[in-house]
């Protein structure tokens, strides 16, 4: 099987990223997926290989083409950004901010230079952002920037439940009111064609409901009233999509294959979906970009970094997606 090179920027070298990059690589399974080219610091990694005590040898490769990918070495785009002596782990750091900002820029460039197929990205902290006088809050802002995307689109999988959602990091109150009928009739369409860059051609999509059972026609609540409308004019135009159907019902159909992808209404109603079903194997997705990321779902973890204690798997399951979408992903 033809693997695509995927990249793997280290994320914050304070946090738990250097540890679940090094027992991801580690594990056999992971290097069935993909192969992996990782974005960091070679004393970092040397240090982390240590602390997690797995048998492996670094890789300094510039060409993906030249590395040697198995789970006994770690190929390595080395960017030597970090001073060991002043280095502490689980601790907010401007010069761990500013190292993070760059493994991220550089595998940014070796996706648009389509010398990776696509990037899995670790965590960041904003904090550290902040203090390195990075110019951003985060990921989604880096890549919209750095990759001239306007408004990247997001989406979670776990299993076979993919999950868009409407709006995010605003209130709940602010969030209704995102309820519109243009707001839903271009999320529908948006979402159809990050579908179609993931290589499914013909989705079938489910709105989710915004109120108990969709309103009961009024009876509590209007919004749906706006869903409605725009669920009908994307269907004339050619879209499969069904809704609004109530949110305690949806996502499970969802999860079992009946849709493709469920179009959640506000952040907490796709995240408790999905996160319920499996908190370490939802990975999210950004769409809508000249190339494909996943990324892990948690923080940089702090208060456990270095201490051999934090889970890969999450990091495992965004490598396994990156490759198994990456095949099919269709440029805008």
């Amino acid at each position: 099987m033809n693997r695509e090179y995927i990249g793997v920027p280290l994320g914050d070298p304070a946090g738990i990223g250097p540890e679940i990059v090094v027992k991801s690589i580690a594990k056999e399974e992971t290097n069935t997926y993909a192969n992996i080219v990782v974005f960091g610091n070679k004393e970092i990694l040397e240090k982390a290989i240590e602390v997690c005590k797995v048998d492996m040898k670094i890789n300094i490769i510039e060409n993906p083409e030249d590395g040697n990918y198995n789970n006994k070495t770690l190929n390595l785009v080395n960017i030597d950004n970090i001073d060991m002596n002043k280095f502490e782990p689980g601790q907010v750091s401007g010069m761990c901010g500013k190292a993070a900002f760059e493994y991220l820029a550089k595998s940014i460039d070796y996706a648009m230079a389509e010398k990776v197929k696509a990037i899995a990205t670790t965590p960041l902290n904003k904090e550290s952002f902040k203090a390195g006088n990075v110019p951003y809050i985060g990921h989604t802002e880096v890549l919209e920037d750095l990759t001239k995307t306007h408004n990247p689109l997001t989406m979670f999988q776990v299993r076979d439940l993919r999950v868009f959602f409407l709006s995010r990091h605003v209130s709940l109150k602010k969030a209704c009111d995102l309820v519109t009928e243009e707001n839903m009739y271009e999320f529908i369409i948006r979402s159809k064609e990050a579908l179609r860059q993931l290589g499914i051609d013909t989705p079938k999509m489910a709105v989710a409901g915004l109120n108990p059972h969709c309103g009961e026609h009024g009876l509590f609540g209007d919004e749906e009233r706006e869903i409605e409308p725009a669920i009908e004019r994307a269907r004339k135009e050619g879209i499969d999509v069904v809704g609004p159907i109530g949110a305690d019902s949806v996502f499970f159909f969802g999860l079992q294959g009946k849709f493709d992808a469920v179009l959640s209404l506000y952040h907490d109603q796709g995240h408790i979906a999905t996160k319920t079903v499996d908190f370490h194997r939802t990975i999210s997705i950004t769409n809508n970009m000249p190339f494909l990321r996943t990324s892990v779902d948690h923080g940089t973890a702090f208060d456990i970094a270095w201490k051999n204690i934090a889970d890969e798997i999450s990091l495992v399951e965004a490598i396994r997606l990156a490759g198994q979408y990456a095949p099919n992903f269709n440029k805008k």
